[in-house]
């Protein structure tokens, strides 16, 4: 690998999956306040995702309704709605 072609603030993260519980340890520039050991017993940044390739459903083969906006609810009420009309 060449050097000096990252940025300052490249450095190993943990990264937790909030859907299936999973953790990486990738290098990464992302901005985090919260920090988390590894396996190795070393203290790294931790940053939490919604999806990654342990719960998307192109990874797992496995289809399931990942909302944590309530956009499904809002749509189901406007259904609801509309069929009573």
């Amino acid at each position: 690998m060449k050097a000096e072609i990252h940025p300052d603030n490249y450095r190993m993260v943990i990264f937790h999956d909030n859907s299936s519980g999973e953790r990486f340890l990738v290098g990464s520039t992302i901005e985090t306040e919260q920090t988390d050991k590894w396996t190795d017993g070393k203290e790294y940044p931790l940053a939490f995702v919604d999806v990654s390739s342990a719960s998307h459903p192109f990874y797992t083969g496995q289809e399931k309704v990942m909302d944590t906006a309530g956009r499904v609810e809002r749509f189901k009420a406007r259904a609801a709605k509309k069929g009573k009309k």
